[in-house]
């Protein structure tokens, strides 16, 4: 049986491709909801960018630290 490309990823990527998924419908979904801001490919792409790469690599970075702390507790109570 064959894996899929999500299987084999680490749980903090997964956890950072999630929250960059949620940034990025969460901007297309304020973006057209704005009447301030104009519909464009650009306003798409930039803002879909900044929020994705930012939530992904801060939700990233936190549940790396997590597993890492968690590892080294659990390798000092001898477990």
């Amino acid at each position: 049986m064959s894996k899929t490309w999500f299987s084999k990823l680490s749980g903090p990527l997964k956890i950072g491709l999630g929250f960059a998924l949620a940034a990025v419908i969460l901007t297309v979904i304020g973006i057209f909801r704005d009447p301030g801001t104009p519909v464009t490919a650009w306003s798409l792409g930039v803002g879909s960018l900044v929020s994705g790469l930012t939530w992904g690599l801060v939700s990233w970075a936190i549940a790396t630290a997590a597993v890492t702390i968690e590892g080294d507790i659990s390798e000092n109570d001898g477990g």
